[in-house]
């Protein structure tokens, strides 16, 4: 190749370089920014883990949340009012029969107007009617006369005798009253009451003891009055033993009283 030509290349060649511009290198300063910027591959595999538990358990309360939404609504149609028959079978009320009562007596609290016994009447009842000793708490008005009355109306005819049962009341009217339900359950089988009671002339009182009632229904003080004065008169063949509204006779400072007519008394006797 001839002197002319090969500087006309090397001319060519020269202005080809001179138009591609060099990028400029780095600063070293630039190059420690970039490294800065490059988490080790263990850190982000760590990090990616990390995520990726994070995401699972949130995805899992999600779907507790969702599940539970979602059974609230059937727990409540699953569970309609129950009716009588799918419901817990509830006991009947017990009737006086189903007590213990005898026919007779049925038959007189029925005209009497008593169907079903009162939860004192159930309680009581079936005790007082094996000779066991009770002590009832109950309203005024829930039935308790008919509670101890019954029974010894019962354990009347089975064994009948006179001065059979003794009812200490704190006042004249509950014991007018008591006497009055009592011969009304006895009515059927002839059962003969006498009241006792102070404010009353003796007189009488002593000649209704005479007859030997089947059972006596009085006031402590005035009770006592007989038991001191009437002669014959005595309690030695008493079986049963009721003190109606016992918290009110101590309250009335009959204690004293009471003690003397305890004495007198049997001492086998149930007592209400």
């Amino acid at each position: 190749m001839s002197a002319l030509k090969k500087r006309k290349v090397q001319h060519e060649r020269s202005s080809f370089t001179e138009e591609t511009p060099r990028q400029p290198k780095p600063s070293k300063k630039t190059m420690d920014r970039i490294d800065d910027t490059k988490e080790p591959a263990e850190d982000l595999a760590k990090k990616a883990v990390k995520k990726a538990a994070t995401d699972d358990v949130k995805k899992v309360k999600k779907e507790k949340k969702r599940k539970a939404e979602s059974e609230e609504p059937a727990d409540e149609e699953l569970a309609p009012a129950e009716s009588p028959e799918d419901g817990e079978h509830t006991t009947p009320p017990k009737s006086f029969s189903d007590l213990g009562v005898i026919p007779a007596l049925c038959e007189a609290l029925a005209q009497m107007g008593f169907e079903l016994p009162t939860p004192i009447q159930r309680e009581s009842i079936p005790l007082a009617l094996n000779g066991r000793d009770i002590i009832g708490l109950a309203e005024t008005g829930s039935g308790k006369t008919l509670a101890f009355a019954l029974p010894i109306l019962q354990a009347l005819m089975e064994n009948p005798s006179h001065l059979f049962g003794l009812v200490l009341a704190p006042t004249r009217e509950l014991a007018y009253q008591i006497s009055q339900q009592i011969e009304a359950a006895g009515s059927l089988i002839g059962v003969k009451c006498a009241v006792i009671v102070g404010g009353m002339d003796m007189v009488p009182q002593a000649i209704a003891l005479g007859k030997k009632p089947h059972i006596i229904v009085a006031t402590p003080g005035r009770l006592l009055d007989h038991l001191e004065n009437t002669k014959g008169f005595s309690l030695r063949t008493l079986k049963y033993l009721v003190m109606d509204e016992a918290d009110r006779l101590l309250d009335l400072d009959f204690g004293p009283i009471l003690d003397k007519i305890l004495k007198v008394l049997p001492k086998e006797q149930p007592s209400t």
